[in-house]
């Protein structure tokens, strides 16, 4: 039984067989008398039995049986008759053997009891930063109280993990009662311990607080490392203390202590080509050059993005050639860094070279590379390339989210060129991806800008069964329309839809219908119009003044024109005033 327990195969039933064991031992106590005085009655038969029995090798010798056999063989001058003595001396060799097994059971039962309650601890320090992983803080909070109150405390790895936690989520002051705990209570932060916390601090804007902190690090036996010097330049760096006396002594503290750290290195060029300082950045370059430092592709793409963000295009990629001199590759950031600047140039021959050599290098591109490119080439007019690159992302594997099928769409739409911007709407809706209230903005552009305006009409009657209403633009686009083409009773009808579907109008909305109406030479309508929306609240830039000062010029109306012009100064400056004080206003004759 007892190497059952110990094997872990009996459950809490030990209570049971402990309490089976002491009512045995009473039994025997209470009538061992009886049970044993017929036994040895005849010695001889007694011995001839014991010496007849055959045990088997494989079953384990009881102890007690030895003793019993020993003590009777010893006693030569029996007399056969019932000797007391003797079966004390057997009842305590059988209660000797007894105590035995029952240390052993308990011996058993506290391994096992030790067994689970290991296994418990671990599971729940496994749980904990498990939580911690997840952004439940609170739960491993409680669970870690819940240990404490057992009498076991974890780890330090996991209250690491509790303070990594605590310190992701800014909760900067559990954090700061957890590190006092920890050496209250145990275990003692360590430099890991204080390089959480200190990054804590720097991310929640508390730059002053970790430097007090990392200059108290040595009072508590807990060293400063590299990372913790880094953790500090890069704070003070972001607060913009590129040149300052703190981080200079930092510096030279850590460099000291140890040679040059390739981290710290790009901590520093990277403020210094953000506050434009490119000779500083290419003065620690050709530091780390001499040094014997080896640049990695982090360095590059650092140096790479700060000379594209200066416009010196050139030197970039001067730089990506020394990087694959060196044997590092360049990764798909360096490339995507190095599109972007040729694009924004407008140098789109060379981003497409970049791009290519891109894949015969290897390096597949991503969403970013795609997206540029064919951002680009549509903002630049060439729809039909930008397509190619839609599809060469389609065969790579890539689904383009919807803001790239709309650019392409919309590139079309504004050359007018609808059937191309439906077949990208069709192959669009192929591949899964739901359209939107651009996509249909741009496709009843296209089909204004080709002059299909019933066929825009219809498919913004369409727009409702999708799901996906008209908004003020989509309005603003037939409107616009409407009044170009002369029909000014259903632009104000559009107005009125407008209106009743809840679709709130905007500058652009009454600009249009101004437009519309000096195109119809009703420039007192349009001059109301005006009015009603300079009352009404709504934004008003320069254009509609314009419209009208320009159709007042033409018909030779001076006074109106200045009138109008004056009313926009007024505007323009923050004044106040009503409709009715402006058309009293007068005007020196020009």
């Amino acid at each position: 039984m007892a190497l059952l327990i110990s094997c872990g195969e009996v459950s809490s039933s030990q209570f049971t067989v402990l309490r089976l064991l002491n009512q045995s031992l009473d039994f025997v106590s209470d009538n061992v008398s009886r049970i044993f005085a017929r036994i040895f009655t005849n010695l001889r038969d007694f011995e001839m039995r014991l010496s007849c029995t055959d045990r088997p090798q494989s079953i384990p010798v009881d102890h007690s049986h030895l003793y019993t056999e020993n003590w009777f063989s010893d006693k030569k001058d029996y007399d056969q008759k019932g000797d007391p003595e003797a079966i004390f001396n057997v009842l305590d060799s059988i209660l000797k053997s007894s105590l035995d097994r029952l240390a052993s059971l308990r011996e058993s039962v506290c391994r096992r009891k030790s067994f689970r309650y290991d296994e418990t601890i671990s599971m729940h320090t496994s749980i904990m930063r498990d939580l911690c992983l997840q952004g439940k803080l609170d739960a491993a909070l409680w669970l870690r109280k819940k240990l404490i109150h057992g009498g076991f405390i974890p780890g330090l790895i996991t209250h690491n993990h509790l303070l990594n936690g605590l310190c992701k989520l800014g909760n900067i002051e559990k954090a700061d009662g957890l590190i006092r705990e920890m050496w209250e209570t145990g275990p003692s932060p360590n430099c890991i311990s204080y390089n959480t916390f200190i990054k804590g601090l720097c991310s929640v804007n508390k730059v002053d607080k970790a430097l007090y902190l990392f200059s108290t690090m040595d009072k508590y036996g807990v060293k400063p490392n590299r990372v913790t010097c880094n953790i500090i330049v890069h704070a003070l760096c972001q607060k913009g203390l590129m040149g300052s006396t703190i981080l200079e002594e930092i510096l030279d503290t850590s460099q000291a202590s140890a040679p040059l750290d390739i981290v710290t290195c790009t901590i520093l060029m990277d403020s210094c080509f953000k506050d434009g300082n490119i000779v500083q950045a290419l003065r620690i370059w050709k530091e780390m050059s001499q040094k014997e430092v080896p640049p990695d592709s982090v360095v590059y793409n650092v140096i790479i993005r700060g000379l594209c963000s200066s416009k010196k295009i050139v030197a970039a990629y001067g730089f990506m050639c020394d990087m694959v001199k060196r044997g590092v590759t360049p990764d798909v950031f360096a490339y995507n860094t190095l599109i972007s600047a040729l694009c924004k140039e407008g140098k789109f021959d060379e981003a497409c070279d970049i791009h290519g050599q891109m894949q015969r290098c290897g390096v597949a591109p991503d969403q970013i590379s795609y997206k540029v490119i064919i951002q680009g080439l549509c903002i630049h007019g060439d729809v039909a390339r930008a397509n190619e690159f839609l599809s060469s992302m389609l065969e790579s594997y890539l689904l383009p989210d919807v803001l790239l099928w709309n650019v392409i769409i919309d590139g079309y739409g504004r050359y007018g060129d609808t059937s191309s911007a439906v077949s990208v709407r069709n192959l669009m809706l192929s591949y899964g991806v739901k359209p939107n209230i651009y996509t249909n903005n741009a496709l009843i552009h296209g089909y204004v800008k080709g002059g299909r305006f019933n066929d825009a009409c219809q498919f913004k009657d369409q727009m409702r069964y999708t799901k996906i209403y008209p908004d003020a633009t989509t309005y603003n686009l037939l409107l616009g329309a409407a009044c170009t083409m002369g029909r000014l009773w259903l632009a104000f009808q559009l107005y009125d839809e407008m209106l009743k579907r809840g679709c709130r109008p905007d500058n652009i909305t009454y600009t249009e219908l101004i437009r519309g109406l000096c195109w119809k030479g009703r420039l007192q309508e349009a001059e109301n119009l005006l009015f009603r929306m300079q009352a009404s609240g709504i934004t008003l830039d320069h254009v509609p003044y314009w419209i009208l000062v320009k159709k007042y010029t033409r018909l030779r109306r001076l006074d109106k024109a200045c009138l109008v012009y004056k009313k926009w100064l007024m505007t323009r400056n923050g004044e106040a005033a009503c409709p009715s004080d402006l058309n009293h206003m007068h005007t020196e004759p020009q």
